[in-house]
């Protein structure tokens, strides 16, 4: 019996989502471009995210900032589904030959930006209809500047904000914060087909 062949890629919501053992990422792993703050792959809370905005599509999403992007699908889908102009923001970058891979392989293109959350200022903000974000809050320290630039994102004028997680504790006091300060809503989320996953996205709709 001949060994199954690693699985390369899912389809999800009409994006095409590549694993390490696509050839496309291979290339880029060749290359000796590894990323450093966990844009190693691309992470389930980023379906939870797609599904949401499928099923719930914004009024406003001419221009879309993907903030701690990682390989950056969500941008992807929006750029894709929604023919939003995507700035996809991470602060390791080493993570854009993947995004850019990845892009490629869905017949997208995003405008890549490397920064930290503190470092988006509010006049950046402004430029964007929408922002989204996929497992941002995964440590102790990210609670402050996730919160604060959520903050600067409602100064801003960000109509939609919607940030997904597998529901770690760090995420819900971030959440807790937006709902006292901004009235932010917490759903419980997940997907089964074609790909299983669950997990919590806070929504903020900035009328």
């Amino acid at each position: 019996m001949k060994p199954s062949k690693p699985r390369t890629g899912h389809r999800f919501r009409g994006v095409t989502m590549p694993t390490n053992a696509h050839p496309l990422i291979r290339q880029v792993k060749r290359q000796g471009i590894s990323p450093s703050i966990h844009g190693n792959k691309l992470w389930k809370s980023s379906l939870l995210l797609i599904d949401y905005l499928n099923k719930h599509r914004p009024a406003h999403c001419k221009t879309v900032i993907d903030v701690g992007c990682g390989w950056g699908i969500s941008g992807i889908w929006c750029a894709k589904t929604l023919g939003s102009q995507v700035t996809s923001v991470d602060a390791d970058p080493d993570v854009f030959p993947f995004l850019e891979a990845t892009a490629t392989l869905n017949g997208v293109a995003t405008t890549p930006l490397v920064s930290t959350f503190e470092k988006l200022t509010t006049r950046q903000l402004s430029q964007f209809d929408m922002l989204i974000a996929a497992d941002i809050c995964f440590w102790d320290e990210l609670v402050d500047p996730v919160f604060n630039m959520v903050n600067r994102a409602i100064k801003a004028g960000v109509k939609h904000i919607v940030i997904a997680d597998p529901e770690r504790p760090t995420f819900h006091d971030m959440a807790s914060r937006c709902a006292t300060r901004h009235c932010a809503e917490t759903i419980e989320w997940q997907t089964h087909s074609p790909v299983k996953a669950s997990g919590a996205l806070m929504v903020l709709e900035n009328a």
